[in-house]
């Protein structure tokens, strides 16, 4: 599968709606997804191997597709091509996105900004001109949409013409907060808007956290800007180091409830942010904006284990799991990516091996 699939095209209709089930079935699973489509390589035979109902009947399908039409969504399936490699590597990929305005933006080099929805003048002063800064040197800007951080970042980087991506923790059909409906619209014109959730979903605390890590999954760095003690923006910084991301935080007065979650940060190791023009320059150490692959190119295919094991010898999914101390399960959803991308085959004899297909280097 090599596309996107436009709701609105009929050849692909019969496709989407096998998507659509299987999202609206098991996409609050998204590795035992993963590990069915690693598998089987299709949603419908995934959603059977699975043993659960479908969760919703054929006319709710095809009014879900018609709602995607109707708002300008598209849909990027895990084993598409197109599908953002950042996400592709995790090891619970959405299996199902839903994305408004251009779908390539989601594979281009990203920081995130993050931060409390109560935020201080400060704090959205900081993050409106980090979100500038970023976007005028060529990164997108991503984040949640939410109030306070979230969307002066947003703005920021529309306020000069950059890109922005906005995760949503509702479904695709949804705006919350609702008065961001104009941002949104502007998001879906200068970037993307993007939902791993069915149409219909309403927002929910449970899925923040799931929000959180396509968000720092999509990105090279998180930058926290203001955070109190128990906030969401610390559950991205925490899913960005597990994802093997850098993490920045802007240090803020000790007497503001909203410093303690990033300078405990700065505390823990964190780069701390001490202009924009600091920031800009330290990403321009790395990976610079441009680099066709965009992100993936941090998270390291070429020390990855699954490589190092078939370097060796080629191996069946049994005995590399083995080997790996890893469940069939988790092993399929650390494949997918690499077969996708061409980088492990498996034969006919069902022996997977590296294909010399150079891997997304440091």
């Amino acid at each position: 599968m090599n596309g996107i699939l436009d709701p609105a095209d009929a050849s692909v209709v019969g496709e989407l709606r096998g998507w659509l089930q299987l999202q609206a079935t098991l996409g609050l699973e998204p590795q035992l997804c993963a590990g069915l489509l690693g598998r089987l390589g299709d949603p419908v035979a995934a959603l059977r191997e699975s043993g659960r109902a479908a969760a919703w009947p054929g006319a709710r399908v095809e009014s879900a597709r018609l709602v995607l039409v109707r708002r300008g969504f598209v849909g990027l399936p895990l084993l598409s091509s197109t599908y953002p490699v950042g996400l592709k590597q995790l090891l619970d990929p959405a299996p199902l996105l839903c994305v408004a305005g251009d779908a390539l933006a989601l594979s281009r080099p990203a920081v995130a900004i993050v931060g409390a929805r109560a935020a201080t003048g400060y704090g959205r002063r900081v993050a409106r001109d980090l979100g500038a800064g970023l976007a005028q040197a060529g990164w997108v800007v991503v984040s949640g949409l939410a109030r306070g951080v979230d969307a002066a970042a947003h703005e920021g980087a529309l306020d000069v013409d950059g890109i922005t991506v906005a995760v949503l923790g509702c479904g695709p059909d949804r705006v919350y907060p609702a008065e961001h409906a104009s941002l949104v619209r502007r998001i879906q014109r200068r970037g993307a808007v993007v939902s791993e959730l069915s149409v219909g979903q309403p927002p929910k605390a449970a899925f923040f956290p799931l929000r959180n890590r396509l968000i720092s999954g999509l990105t090279r760095l998180v930058v926290v800007v203001e955070a109190r003690e128990r906030s969401g923006s610390l559950v991205t910084a925490r899913h960005a180091a597990d994802q093997s991301r850098d993490v920045a935080a802007v240090p803020g007065p000790i007497y503001s409830p909203t410093s303690v979650g990033p300078n405990r940060l700065i505390l823990d190791g964190s780069r701390p942010v001490s202009s924009v023009e600091d920031l800009v320059g330290w990403l321009g150490q790395g990976s610079a904006p441009g680099v066709p692959s965009g992100p993936g190119d941090e998270l390291g295919l070429a020390e990855d284990p699954i490589l190092a094991q078939l370097r060796e010898q080629s191996l069946c999914r049994d005995e590399l799991a083995e080997r790996l101390g890893l469940s069939p399960h988790e092993l399929a959803a650390r494949l997918v990516g690499l077969e996708v991308s061409g980088i492990v085959a498996e034969d006919r004899n069902g022996q997977l091996h590296p294909t010399g297909k150079p891997a997304a280097k440091r």
